[in-house]
């Protein structure tokens, strides 16, 4: 009989699977199945609790995180005074000081069940201080997160100056994907002769794109349409990426029943970032306010590929934050309203396999020949994890134990009877 290193046992899997064992050797997934005989080095009881791969966070700037009230805090809490903000603190800052704060990032990441991060780094800084700091981040986190990054002109490709170069230095140096910020230049023309640029690039290099794409509240920015077009043109197919597009919840009716097919047919995948969309756009409105997401609803319904990120944590942009993905993710459902019972759940999928599919992740979810990345929830199934943002009670990466949480309890003692207060108790189907 086989020795396995972990067995997981009594498992309840994101599709609905309840009692499953979860055989797991040499850092990958051997079978999944009711009541499996087999011993191993390690075994773990979930006690039906739900058992998921790892979240993913396909959006975020690592190079910034943790740097909240550097040189000085964001007092506005805008989205133009945190890139004014950025701009003051990328002189000042080390590249020890990028590593430091990125470490300490992924280490709470990690603890949060997250096991994949895409990162993007900015290259208007002619030292790529960012770019180095994470390139050596990215190589000392590689055994227990996979983190990928974007070659970022945050103030612009045409509109900085040695942008253009720098980019391709980064890319030189390993960075693995292709960024852009059209909506930033100069002019709408600028932005749109950035986005063919950038994806032509990317096709020359054999390399993926994922552009801050339409990040405004301007109706007219519709830079999303350039990068459906320049990807099918150029047979990116599957590769590009289009993060935040606010711009859509502007966008009149009719217009967007045209883009959104072009999207579709396109295979270009979308990541809005709830937490900071809502928090950022709309700050010019006075009543009727809009809500600053992306049209989320009608994008999944064409079958366009959607991931929520996380974009930001105690940044020059947001001043909060926890890496929690399913944080994200409920600030996502509420926001766009996605409250049926499968949008409920499909909420929980733009945290997990949505964006595992953008970020192009082999072997993830929880089947044979996967890999034995998961973690185990003090939930009992997607709707509850999300609805409790439900404590990390284990993370296991290539079978083998990185983290774990104590679980969350509450003892009672009223009218003389005790109790023992568990809040996955209360789901009821």
């Amino acid at each position: 009989m086989i020795n396995f290193d972990l067995i997981v046992k009594n498992a309840t899997l994101p599709d609905g699977r309840c009692g499953m064992d979860i055989l797991c050797k040499d850092g990958f997934i051997s079978d999944i199945g009711l009541n499996i005989d087999a011993k191993a080095n390690q075994v773990i009881d979930a006690e039906g609790y739900l058992v998921s791969p790892p979240f993913i966070d396909p959006h975020f700037h690592m190079d910034a995180t943790l740097s909240l009230g550097t040189p000085r805090l964001n007092i506005s809490g805008t989205l133009l005074e945190g890139i004014e903000l950025w701009g003051e603190l990328k002189p000042v800052q080390s590249i020890d000081d990028i590593i430091k704060r990125a470490l300490k990032y992924c280490d709470l990441a990690i603890s949060m069940g997250i096991g994949a991060i895409r990162s993007h780094v900015d290259i208007c800084d002619d030292e790529l201080k960012g770019v180095e700091a994470l390139l050596e981040v990215r190589k000392t986190v590689a055994p227990y997160l996979d983190l990928q990054l974007v070659a970022f002109p945050q103030d612009g490709l045409f509109r900085s100056s040695s942008a253009v170069g720098n980019l391709n230095r980064a890319l030189d140096m390993g960075v693995e994907i292709v960024g852009g910020i059209p909506h930033f230049e100069r002019t709408m023309d600028d932005g749109t002769e950035s986005v063919r640029y950038l994806c032509e690039l990317a096709a020359k290099r054999g390399l993926m794109v994922d552009m801050h794409c339409d990040e405004s509240d301007d109706p007219m920015s519709r830079h999303i349409e350039a990068l459906a077009y320049h990807t099918k043109r150029l047979g990116l197919q599957g590769m590009v990426t289009g993060s935040h597009l606010t711009s859509m919840h502007s966008m009149d009716n009719y217009y967007v029943s045209k883009l959104i097919p072009l999207i579709a047919e396109s295979e270009v995948h979308v990541i809005p970032n709830p937490l900071i969309n809502i928090m950022l756009q709309g700050r010019h409105d006075t009543f009727p306010k809009r809500r600053g997401l992306t049209r989320v609803s009608e994008l999944k319904e064409a079958g366009v590929t959607i991931g929520f990120g996380s974009d930001c944590m105690m940044d020059p942009w947001y001043s909060l934050g926890k890496a929690d993905m399913l944080e994200v993710a409920a600030m996502g459902l509420h926001v766009g309203q996605l409250s049926s019972r499968a949008e409920m759940k499909w909420c929980f999928d733009a945290v997990t396999v949505n964006s595992a599919k953008i970020m192009g992740l082999e072997h993830y979810e929880l089947q044979k020949n996967g890999r034995a990345n998961m973690v185990l929830l003090q939930a009992r199934n997607k709707i509850e994890a999300v609805r409790l943002k439900a404590n990390r009670l284990l993370v296991i990466r290539d079978g083998k134990l990185i983290a774990q949480n104590d679980p969350v309890t509450t003892k009672l003692f009223m009218g003389g009877r005790p109790n023992l207060l568990n809040p996955a108790d209360y789901e009821t189907s």
